[in-house]
């Protein structure tokens, strides 16, 4: 073999054991991020910078140690952007970015067949309190109890188009600060940028729900491509 042969061999197998070969590209982004929930579901929305309001949903299954898109679509995002979780405020229609858990999914319509993940149908008497002064606060009730005000909640019912099909976020949920946020969803498309939840095309959702295990964890990263909200930190 000629020494130039030998030497651009070599060169290949150095760059493919660092797996930075040209043509391979970067690497799936759940592979480069700090932490994905420790499942092997996760979807990831990613928006160009914080000022944003439209970006991506990606959806990924970790198989034979490897993560893999299992579909995507286009998202949108609050119209204020996006603001790192922790420090969000209510009321500021801003998209808390971070790594959440999905603690169950609802909607108007009936779960799409194949969906396996808890589905609560939207009755009448569904709503979502948002009001800081209620035991309920973030949480769904029926009915809506008497220390929750309607002029602080959503009524489910009242929003056919978003709420057609939905996931819950769980931002602020497990030990819910007040003031911090409340009824953060992956929902259906509106007329345009959110209040703070990210939405897909309704087709997009009906796709998640029957992806979605609970047996496999899934968790939602949302975050920027960069800066001190990248989704690369969570």
């Amino acid at each position: 073999m000629r020494p130039g042969a030998a030497l651009a061999l070599l060169s290949a197998a150095s760059l493919a054991l660092l797996g930075s070969a040209p043509g391979t590209g970067p690497a799936p982004l759940p592979e480069r991020m700090a932490d994905t929930g420790g499942g092997t579901q996760l979807i990831t929305a990613l928006a160009p910078d914080t000022g944003a309001t439209s970006g991506t949903v990606t959806w990924w299954d970790l198989r034979d140690g490897q993560w893999r898109r299992a579909g995507s679509a286009p998202a949108r995002f609050g119209a204020s952007g996006l603001v790192a979780g922790g420090s969000r405020k209510q009321g500021t229609s801003t998209t808390p970015a971070g790594l959440y858990g999905l603690p169950f999914a609802f909607g108007i319509q009936t779960a799409p067949a194949g969906t396996r993940i808890v589905y609560r149908p939207v009755h009448g008497s569904s709503w979502w309190c948002q009001d800081n002064d209620s035991r309920s606060y973030n949480r769904w009730v029926e009915p809506l109890p008497t220390d929750c005000a309607a002029t602080e909640s959503e009524h489910l019912v009242a929003y056919p188009a978003q709420y057609a099909y939905g996931l819950v976020i769980g931002f602020n949920y497990d030990r819910p600060v007040r003031g911090r946020g409340a009824g953060i969803f992956l929902h259906v498309n509106g007329r345009a940028a959110t209040a703070g939840c990210v939405s897909v095309p309704e087709e997009a959702m009906r796709r998640i729900l029957r992806w979605a295990e609970p047996g496999h964890n899934p968790h939602i990263a949302i975050g920027t491509e960069h800066g001190t909200t990248a989704i690369t930190r969570y």
